[in-house]
C-alpha cells in the first residue's frame, strides 16, 4: 500500500496524458493486457493494455528531469539530455511476464549531450573558495574578518551516474547534484596579523585574531608629506636595510646609507603596498610621537625589531586619521 500511494499521483498523470493522447483506460473488451502485479521501471503498469502501456511509458520517459539543490528545484526537459527508451521492448516483456515481476527498461540520456549539461552545471554551480579577509574595522577602529567560504566543484562523474539512474526509472526522483569541496587556505580562526595605525593620535595597534596584541608609539609624516590613509598590506621585509635617497626634492644631493648606528631606517623595513611608505626603526628617538617623517611610520628600533617578528608578507595594515 505505501509503494501505491508513492507512485498513485504519477501514475494517474500518466493516465490523464495518455487519455488526452486517445488512448482509453483498461477495459473488459482490451486483448493483450498486462498481468495484474506487474511494474515497469517502478510504475505499476499491471491490467493496462499493450498500447496503454506504451503510451504511459513513453510519458514518462519524455518528461523533465528535475533536479534539486537545497531548496532549489529546475526540470531539464528530455530532449536536451537526448533521453532515449526503449519502450517496445520493455511492453513485449511486460506482457509475458508474471504477475509481481518488476521490470527495467534500458533507458539512458546521450552521452555527448550529457556532458554538454553537465558542463553547463558546473559553469552555473560551481564556485571558488574565499579565504578570510579583512573587510574593514568596527567603530573602536577594531579590525573586521569576514569568515571563509568553501568552494565546490562538480563531480561529474558521480553527478552524471545520479542523471542515468533517474532517466532509467518511470518515477524519475529529482537529481542532486554531487560536488567536492574545496576548502579555503585562510580560515577567520587562522587568520593573521592586522596592523591599524592611528595617524593624529600617533599609535600602531597589531591585532591577532581580534584582539589586541600590543599598542606601539610611532612617528607618521608631516603636512607636507602627509602618511597616506587607507588600506593596504605589507610587500616587502628587509633586515638591516640600506637606506636609498627617494625622487624627491627634499632628498635632493643625499646618498645612500648602508646598514649601521645612523641609517634613517634602523635596523628593520617593512615596505607596503604604496610607494616609498613603510613602516621602520629610527634613531631619531625624539621624534616618537610626533608628525615628522616624510610619510613613512617611524618606530623605536627595539619596537621595529619586534614587530618584524611578529607580521609577514601580505600582512594588512589600515592607517585611519584617528
Amino acid at each position: 500500500m505505501r509503494v501505491f500511494r508513492h507512485v498513485g499521483p504519477f501514475l494517474l498523470a500518466l493516465v490523464a496524458a495518455a487519455a488526452l493522447a486517445g488512448v482509453a483506460a483498461p477495459s473488459a473488451g482490451t486483448l493483450s493486457r498486462v498481468p495484474v502485479g506487474v511494474s515497469v521501471a517502478g510504475l505499476p503498469i499491471g491490467g493496462f493494455s499493450s498500447e496503454e502501456t506504451r503510451v504511459l511509458l513513453r510519458a514518462a520517459y519524455a518528461a523533465p528531469v528535475a533536479f534539486r539543490l537545497g531548496g532549489r528545484t529546475w526540470r531539464v526537459p528530455a530532449e536536451r539530455l537526448g533521453v532515449s527508451a526503449a519502450v517496445d521492448d520493455a511492453v513485449a516483456q511486460a506482457l509475458r511476464a508474471g504477475g509481481g515481476d518488476s521490470l527495467e527498461v534500458d533507458a539512458a540520456p546521450e552521452r555527448e549531450l550529457l556532458q554538454d549539461y553537465l558542463a553547463d552545471l558546473a559553469r552555473e554551480l560551481e564556485r571558488k573558495p574565499r579565504d578570510a579577509r579583512l573587510v574593514g574595522l568596527d567603530a573602536k577602529l577594531r579590525p573586521i574578518v569576514a569568515r571563509q567560504v568553501d568552494g565546490r566543484t562538480l563531480d561529474r562523474e558521480a553527478t552524471a551516474e545520479a542523471i542515468v539512474t533517474a532517466v532509467r526509472s518511470a518515477q524519475r526522483e529529482p537529481v542532486r547534484p554531487v560536488f567536492r569541496v574545496t576548502k579555503a587556505k585562510k580560515t577567520k580562526r587562522g587568520f593573521g596579523p592586522v596592523i591599524v595605525i592611528r595617524r593624529e593620535s600617533k599609535g600602531l595597534y597589531l591585532y591577532e585574531r581580534g584582539k589586541l596584541v600590543r599598542r606601539l608609539g610611532v612617528a607618521t609624516g608631516t603636512w607636507e608629506y602627509p602618511t597616506p590613509l587607507g588600506t593596504f598590506a605589507v610587500v616587502d621585509k628587509q633586515y638591516n636595510p640600506w637606506w636609498y635617497p627617494p625622487s624627491s626634492e627634499w632628498a635632493r644631493g643625499l646618498k645612500p646609507v648602508p646598514p649601521g648606528p645612523g641609517n634613517p631606517l634602523g635596523t628593520r623595513w617593512m615596505g607596503l603596498s604604496v610607494y616609498g611608505v613603510g613602516i621602520h626603526g629610527t634613531p631619531d628617538a625624539a621624534s616618537i610621537g610626533y608628525s615628522a617623517s616624510h610619510g613613512c611610520i617611524r618606530m623605536h628600533i627595539w619596537d621595529a625589531e619586534w614587530l618584524f617578528e611578529q607580521v609577514q608578507l601580505g600582512t594588512p595594515v589600515v592607517i585611519v586619521s584617528a
